[in-house]
């Protein structure tokens, strides 16, 4: 039950007033506060007071259910239950990705593991199970959210095993925690062991990669009296810099040395991987599902894997002769480039001849494109988008002595004229060692109505890893940087403009189906001149961006969207087949990794390499990660029928905001979708094998 619940992220309950002590806001006052604004956590330690208080007040809370009173009181206090621990969960989450100080980073992956471990106490709790069951079988539950909560939490009691053995609830509680250990050993693994090359000599590396990469030196007389210091570049492996590097260097032993050792580390994880696969086919076995597949999906919009695997196997092959012409394509360029020299296509060097060839296509100089995307300007472009939109604006906060985990921190409220302050957001958006590698989006706490006047707000934070230069206090970005930021803040609108009345179905708490659907959206609005035009400007002379170099953009971002296409394929595929066969215990996830790429893409395994050991949306979309695919359909579905006509009018964000951002998880999402963008926008769902898989490939390329 509850594990479904924390899976979604932030929320909140009806608290009582005087015992409200979560995330105080201490930042009108100025006076000194803890992470988040939450006072617990001034130090380290703090963590365990935390911990404490949340189990305490949810047990007053199991005791108060436990005398079985009305339905919608249960429904509210069940709730609670879910803010109070959500709220420890998401606030460790965060602070061990982010957080610089290891005291704090440690003391977060314990209390992670504490409230883990008093989960399983709810989850087999059966006076909750059948207080629940009692809301859910009365019919004077006047709500349909209240309704639907009473539901989910039946279900999730059900799904969790409630029925179950002594002996297998025990079992199933040491799997969740288990499960637990691993994700955060994963990405402790991934942040210890970023892997690196070092590049001699430092004239092999361009200099427009200076900023990415570190200054390392060698003796090249050992023994000598003169020790000679020959200058290199150590490349550390972490996402942005790979990309950065196999896109731009163009000595294809540099990107050979970058792509393996990107690929191979850590390599710690591989044994982590697997014991986290069994964990979690051991669970869905015991819960009496065939897969961990099949149990994932049994919540979700698509269903069961049956209707998933082949529909990914029919869309491989439905974009296959595309994709093959766009490898061969590659392949001709890089002849030509090597004077017409018979070469094989390498896996490092997609980035770099692609890059190359988008170049050459639309006389497309790259750094010219980030010279009109300084991060001053793509946040401004964020605050236009919520007031053409939303009518609202980003208005910066002062941070409070001891709230932010780092100097870069930023802090914004999200107002409305109207109705007030809707919500908190953090950005912390620069990279530096140790943190999470990724950009994403975590919630802290979810919206939740305490009372008829009075909501809980939303704080959540968006964490990204663009690079400083080294030479410049101007941060420019990569386009595909500002795709992925406009990605990550319609996953933060999301939850900011959601408005529940129960944490349980707060902002992004949804199905995965439809999780990705409000960020896929808000890509559209990276791309479009009309958008573009209000805020891209260039760093040193303040021009607009040219029209003409947008449209340049819009067709390179086509000339390889078979091959994109088909690389989003087979990560759900290798997604599917490590969670879907029930024979897989103890497996080789390298050998699967290499055979479906064999078969779904147009590159070769390279030797030694296992990418799976850094694809962490292993760990969180576990069995879910197709829904990246539904997700694009469904946007560009919405895009074409809701924003395209006029994508900055109040109209359009309206419809927008009400239709589908408001509701969170409330409301069925096919629902929603249907509501927003007409009956026909969930058809893909229905078409399995009947055309569907064709409407995926045509939106993918046309995009």
């Amino acid at each position: 039950m509850m594990t479904s619940l924390l899976r979604r992220a932030a929320s909140s309950l009806r608290s009582n007033s005087e015992k409200r002590h979560f995330f105080a806001h201490a930042t009108h006052r100025m006076e000194e506060t803890g992470l988040y604004g939450c006072n617990h956590l001034k130090t380290p330690k703090g963590f365990q007071r935390f911990v404490d208080e949340a189990i305490e007040r949810s047990n007053e809370l199991v005791g108060y259910i436990s005398r079985m009173p009305s339905s919608a009181e249960i429904i509210n206090a069940m709730d609670e239950i879910s803010n109070t621990v959500c709220q420890v969960v998401d606030s460790a989450e965060l602070c061990r990705h982010t957080h610089p100080d290891r005291d704090f980073v440690d003391e977060a992956m314990k209390a992670s593991m504490r409230i883990n471990e008093y989960l399983h106490y709810l989850n087999t709790n059966l006076t909750l199970y059948n207080a629940v069951l009692k809301a859910d079988q009365d019919q004077t539950l006047t709500s349909n959210e209240a309704k639907r909560v009473a539901r989910d939490l039946r279900i999730d009691f059900e799904k969790g095993g409630i029925h179950l053995s002594a002996e297998k609830k025990d079992r199933v509680s040491q799997l969740n925690i288990e499960i637990a250990r691993c994700c955060a050993q994963y990405n402790e693994n991934i942040a210890k062991d970023p892997g690196h090359v070092d590049i001699y000599p430092a004239s092999r590396i361009p200099k427009n990669l200076h900023h990415h990469v570190k200054p390392v030196n060698r003796s090249t007389s050992p023994g000598q009296k003169v020790n000679i210091r020959e200058k290199g570049f150590r490349i550390v492996t972490e996402p942005s810099t790979v990309s950065a590097v196999l896109q731009w260097a163009y000595d294809d032993e540099v990107r050979k040395m970058t792509y393996i050792k990107s690929n191979s580390v850590p390599r710690a994880n591989l044994g982590v991987l697997d014991n986290l696969i069994a964990a979690r086919h051991e669970i869905s076995q015991i819960m009496g599902y065939k897969s961990y597949a099949e149990y994932a999906l049994n919540s979700n919009m698509a269903s069961s894997p049956d209707v998933v695997s082949p529909f990914l196997v029919e869309l491989s092959k439905t974009v296959q002769p595309k994709a093959f012409e766009e490898f061969e394509s590659i392949c001709k360029f890089k002849r030509e480039k090597n004077g017409d020299q018979d070469i094989g296509l390498e896996p490092w060097d997609e980035a770099y001849f692609t890059r190359s060839m988008k170049s050459a296509a639309y006389n497309l100089d790259f750094s010219v494109v980030a010279s009109y995307f300084s991060l001053t300007q793509c946040l401004e472009g964020l605050k236009i988008l919520a007031e053409s939109l939303f009518g609202m604006k980003f208005l910066n906060c002062p941070l409070a002595p001891g709230e932010s985990w780092h100097p870069d921190v930023m802090k914004m409220a999200l107002h409305h004229p109207d109705e007030g302050d809707l919500g908190y957001i953090y950005l912390d958006l620069n990279c530096r060692q140790g943190k999470y590698p990724g950009c994403a989006h975590f919630a802290i706490r979810g919206g939740r109505r305490l009372s008829k006047t009075e909501y809980q707000l939303p704080v959540i934070a968006l964490v990204c890893n663009f690079s400083k230069p080294h030479n410049s206090s101007i941060v420019r970005l990569n386009h595909s940087d500002v795709d992925t930021l406009f990605h990550e803040f319609g996953h933060a609108l999301h939850s900011l403009l959601s408005r529940t009345d129960y944490q349980h179905f707060s902002g992004t708490r949804v199905a995965f189906d439809m999780a990705e659907t409000p960020s896929n959206l808000f890509e559209y609005y990276a791309w479009d001149y009309r958008v573009l035009k209000k805020f891209a400007r260039h760093y040193s002379t303040g021009d607009s961006i040219p029209e003409k170099l947008v449209e340049s953009m819009v067709g390179a971002k086509k000339m390889f969207s078979g091959m994109e296409l088909q690389q989003q394929i087979y990560y759900a595929l290798v997604d599917q087949t490590l969670y879907g066969d029930p024979a897989l215990r103890t497996i080789d996830t390298t050998s699967i990794v290499a055979d479906l790429r064999k078969q779904h893409t147009n590159w070769e395994h390279v030797k030694g390499t296992h990418w799976q050991t850094r694809f962490s949306h292993l760990l969180y979309y576990g069995a879910g990660y197709y829904s990246y695919l539904y997700a694009k359909c469904f946007a560009s579905t919405i895009w074409e029928r809701v924003c395209k006509e006029d994508p900055l009018s109040l109209e359009t964000g309206t419809a927008i905001r009400t239709k589908l951002l408001q509701h969170g998880g409330a409301k069925d999402p096919a629902q929603l979708l249907n509501h927003l963008a007409g009956d026909g926008i969930t058809r893909s769902y229905q078409n399995h094998g009947h055309g569907g898989e064709k409407e995926i490939k045509q939106v993918w390329c046309d995009q």
